[in-house]
């Protein structure tokens, strides 16, 4: 399994960066280019135009080799694929909506929970079969477990799905930003999965994940010569929401991909102060924007941003190891 793992994901590393020069010309000639929000910061004006939905280069990465590789007969791994490529597609079509009306509003936000809800409830029959105690909810930092409604449970997948497809959304506004901390959540994935669950394929898909952010992130990092998209984005919150359910590790998730709380956090914060109290908490929201305007570069920002992702990716592991011991 450590062979097939590895395998695979250099192999979606190396299949990214071989495609990604004639990926980002082919969407320059076709003038698939970024819609820069009116409202967004002042510095990203510069930035129209750069080809986008490189979310379709990541998957695209992504599903050669595990589709070669793949066992299945494994409902697990493959529902963590099926869940990333539908939140993907959501994102396409997000994507090719702003492309085509050239603005920088896609679909509806209640089109998008519609999709979101759908694909929860093809997560929620696919973890009933995989786990006999799939509604059982492990609270990791007390030791403890709880089982859950059988009517809590869909709903409970929803939250996370939504939840980390958002947060990735929301932190991905620098270079290189989310595909930077996604690839360090999926590495830590890789690594729960590779301890306790070796015998599904979810270590392979894992790896897959962290391989195609990675070879991404070669043309993403500053200056970005491609953006990923809403369909990368929303692809890769699908991909580490999906990852959470089949691992029990959903309240975890709030620890591991702790960067995303804290952007989605700071855009509620900002929003319920607006609008309660006529006061704003940010300089701009996400919290990464409030680093902006205050004078830090984007290369510090990221990094910053880096280096608080591994930490509480490397705090959520141990609480897992603990856990499992």
């Amino acid at each position: 399994m450590l062979g097939e793992t590895l395998i695979g994901a250099m192999a979606s590393l190396l299949i990214a960066m071989f495609l990604g020069p004639r990926f980002i010309d082919f969407l320059r000639r076709n003038q698939f280019g970024q819609q820069i929000r009116e409202e967004g910061p002042e510095g990203h004006a510069v930035k129209a135009g750069t080809p986008t939905m490189g979310g379709l280069l990541i998957f695209g990465a992504v599903a050669v080799p595990f589709l070669i590789l793949a066992d299945y007969r494994d409902p697990a791994s493959l529902a963590v694929f099926g869940t990333a490529v539908a939140s993907a597609a959501l994102g396409f079509v997000d994507d090719w909506t702003k492309i085509s009306k050239k603005r920088s509003l896609g679909v509806s936000a209640r089109a998008k929970i519609v999709m979101q809800l759908a694909i929860s409830v093809a997560l929620w029959v696919a973890a009933t079969q995989f786990a006999e105690n799939s509604r059982q909810l492990d609270l990791w930092i007390v030791d403890a477990s709880i089982t859950i409604p059988t009517w809590i449970y869909p709903i409970l997948i929803f939250f996370v799905l939504a939840g980390a497809s958002n947060g990735v959304n929301l932190t991905d506004g620098l270079d290189g930003l989310a595909a930077g901390c996604a690839a360090i959540v999926l590495m830590t994935y890789t690594a729960i999965t590779f301890v306790s669950y070796e015998e599904t394929g979810l270590p392979l898909i894992s790896a897959c994940l962290v391989g195609g952010c990675v070879g991404f992130l070669w043309f993403n990092s500053f200056p970005a010569a491609i953006f990923m998209g809403d369909t990368g984005s929303l692809g890769l919150g699908g991909a580490v929401a999906a990852l959470a359910v089949m691992t029990k590790t959903e309240l975890l998730l709030i620890v591991i991909g702790g960067i995303f709380v804290i952007e989605a956090l700071s855009v509620l914060i900002q929003v319920v102060s607006f609008q309660r109290f006529r006061r704003r908490v940010f300089l701009m929201a996400p919290v990464h924007h409030h680093f902006e305007l205050m004078a830090w570069s984007e290369t510090k920002i990221i990094l910053r941003f880096w280096i608080v992702a591994a930490i509480f990716a490397a705090i959520g592991f141990t609480l897992f190891q603990q856990s499992t011991q």
